[in-house]
C-alpha cells in the first residue's frame, strides 16, 4: 500500500470509529441540548486538545508506558469515571440554582471539562497504540513524522464529527429548552453523565491478560 492509500485507509478507519456512538458523542449532544451550541463548541475544542496531547505523546512513543502499566492505566480510568460522576453531581445540584445566562454562557468550564475527560481516558492512548501503528509504513520514512501526520488527521476527523453533533443538538436547544424546563433538562444531563460514567468504566476495562 502506498502512502496516500495508507492515509486514506486510516482516515476511513478513524471516521468509522468516531461515528460509532460513544461517551464523547453522548456527552456533547447532552451538553449542547442543555447549555447551547456555544458551550458545546467549547467542549469540542477541549476534547480536540486532549486528543492532540495524546497524539504528541504517541509521536514520541510514550503512550506505550500507559498501555503497559496496569497501575497507570487503571488510575486514568477510575479518575475519569470519578470526574464524570462529579460533573453529574454538579449538574444535578445546580439544576434549580442556575440562571438562564449561567446555563448558556459557560464556554471555559466546558472546554476544561472536555480536555480533562479526554486526558483521563486511557482508551485515547490505546487508540494510538493499537490502531494507528497498523498504518505506519516501514518504507514511509520517519515513524515519528508518520505518527504525527496520522494523529493530525485523526484529531481533524474527530473534531469535525464532534462539531457536527454540537451543531445538530444545539440547533434544537432553543426550541426544546424553556425557562420552565431548564432544571429538568439539567437533571437529565446529570443522569446522562452518570450513564456515560458507567459506560466509560465498562468499555475501558481490560482483562488481567492485557
Amino acid at each position: 500500500m502506498n502512502e496516500s492509500g495508507a492515509v486514506l485507509a486510516f482516515a476511513l478507519t478513524a471516521l468509522v470509529i468516531e461515528i460509532t456512538p460513544g461517551p464523547n458523542m453522548t456527552y456533547l449532544a447532552a451538553l449542547s441540548l442543555s447549555s447551547g451550541m456555544r458551550t458545546g463548541f467549547a467542549a469540542v475544542a477541549g476534547i480536540a486538545l486532549g486528543l492532540s496531547v495524546y497524539g504528541l505523546i504517541a509521536t514520541f512513543g510514550l503512550t506505550e508506558i500507559i498501555h503497559d502499566s496496569s497501575l497507570l492505566y487503571g488510575l486514568l480510568r477510575w479518575c475519569g469515571v470519578l470526574f464524570l460522576l462529579w460533573l453529574a453531581w454538579e449538574s444535578w445540584t445546580s439544576g434549580e440554582a442556575a440562571s438562564s445566562e449561567e446555563l448558556d454562557e459557560r464556554p471555559w468550564p466546558a472546554f476544561r471539562r472536555g480536555l480533562i475527560t479526554n486526558l483521563l481516558n486511557p482508551k485515547a492512548a490505546v487508540f494510538y497504540i493499537a490502531v494507528l501503528p497498523e498504518f505506519i509504513r516501514p518504507d514511509g520514512g520517519s515513524v515519528m513524522r508518520q505518527t504525527l501526520v496520522l494523529s493530525i488527521i485523526y484529531v481533524a476527523i474527530a473534531t469535525a464529527i464532534h462539531a457536527t453533533i454540537v451543531a445538530l443538538a444545539g440547533s434544537l436547544q432553543s426550541t426544546i429548552v424553556t425557562a420552565n424546563n431548564r432544571p429538568a433538562i439539567r437533571r437529565g444531563f446529570a443522569i446522562a453523565l452518570v450513564g456515560i460514567a458507567v459506560w466509560f468504566a465498562l468499555t475501558t476495562g481490560r482483562s488481567g491478560a492485557d
